[in-house]
């Protein structure tokens, strides 16, 4: 897996408890819009297989990946909610909050959740018992978000135009 990420600290994490390949690109100077408009044109790309981002919130950030097409963000504050994300939802962003300033166990916290999201395989379904309905689930959420939204090349323009680039 090809993982693009725009922190620092979660860059070096990465590195440590996981053997993907990373890109890190902080985008320095862009809005977390247009970060994620940049982040969104690598996935549909398919530059990158994986993006791990986030903003002083991370929802923001969430947000803003998710109104574009191609895109599923996930929002995960905790380990638990990367691990779910990761084995239930199946997307191909996560958002983090960055600005807890992950001070005395924060960057713990961090360093956990990023552990959690890459323990085991990505859309497994979780727990065991209902693993095949949320696998079906998650896809449904994929097709609608597909049948929803316009292709990421008929939108681009538009796009540059919008935040005038």
């Amino acid at each position: 897996m090809k993982i693009l990420t725009t922190d620092e600290r979660i860059n070096n994490i990465l590195k440590e408890i996981t053997n993907h390949e990373i890109i890190y690109n902080n985008y320095e100077g862009l809005s977390y819009v247009e970060k994620a408009l940049e982040l969104a044109i690598k996935l549909n790309r398919k530059e990158v297989d994986f993006v791990i981002t986030g903003c002083s919130s991370g929802q923001g950030m969430m947000l803003a990946l998710n109104a574009l097409p191609g895109v599923i963000c996930g929002f995960a504050p905790t380990p638990i909610d990367a691990y779910l994300f990761g084995r239930i939802n199946n997307g191909n962003a996560i958002s983090v909050t960055l600005g807890e300033e992950y001070g005395y166990k924060g960057i713990d916290n961090l360093r956990e959740t990023l552990k959690q999201l890459f323990n085991g395989e990505f859309g497994t379904g979780w727990p065991e018992e209902h693993a095949e309905r949320k696998r079906v689930d998650a896809q449904k959420v994929k097709e609608l978000k597909e049948i929803s939204s316009k292709k990421f090349e008929e939108i681009l323009p538009e796009l540059k135009k919008l935040l005038g680039i």
